[in-house]
């Protein structure tokens, strides 16, 4: 992963950090799917994390850019919220010697190589406790051209998660962004760790 490359995208606003939840997370709150202790992966600057702080739920976030936790730490702070956030590496998160309920990534799990994506999943499986859900958005092979990230198909998601896991659902989803057009294609994904 270019933690490097995320870090110094916090120098300013990346065109992902819309300064408020992403909508699919909002809906999954909304219709009560996110349940017990959860953590945001990937969190950035954790408006999907207090969001879920602000709702009663217990709420980790981490991220490997330094940059982003600062600014969720503050956030956290000024809005009285008991949001905890850390920086560390989503590919050794039994680090974090706890477990979840429910693991949110929205916009994580498409930066990561081939190579990469086994260790992240058995990385989840340290944290996410057996019966828990990881709720995943990604870019999709949907999205056009060439800008952003990778993309990535619902077959590479059913691939990556095929032993100790069970797919509720992908669906068809859209990430808002600051970008021409307001946002991008993705797969929200509901997986049960098994």
């Amino acid at each position: 992963m270019k933690m490097g490359f995320f870090d110094t995208a916090y120098e300013g606003t990346p065109p992902w950090d819309i300064g408020r939840p992403q909508p699919e997370f909002v809906r999954l709150a909304d219709s009560g799917r996110i349940r017990g202790r959860v953590l945001d992966v990937g969190c950035g600057t954790g408006e999907n994390a207090l969001l879920l702080a602000d709702r009663g739920h217990e709420v980790w976030g981490v991220d490997g850019a330094a940059r982003a936790i600062a600014r969720a730490q503050r956030k956290a702070r000024t809005r009285g919220l008991g949001a905890k956030f850390l920086v560390q590496d989503a590919l050794h998160l039994g680090k974090l010697a706890t477990t979840f309920d429910t693991v949110i990534d929205s916009g994580l799990f498409h930066v990561f190589s081939d190579e990469e994506r086994p260790v992240f999943v058995r990385s989840l499986a340290t944290v996410l406790r057996e019966g828990g859900t990881y709720y995943m958005m990604c870019f999709s092979e949907r999205e056009p051209g060439e800008w952003g990230p990778r993309r990535v198909t619902q077959r590479e998601i059913r691939g990556a998660f095929r032993n100790g896991w069970r797919i509720e659902l992908i669906r068809a989803a859209m990430f808002e962004a600051k970008v021409e057009g307001g946002g991008a294609h993705a797969w929200l994904s509901s997986i049960i760790r098994l």
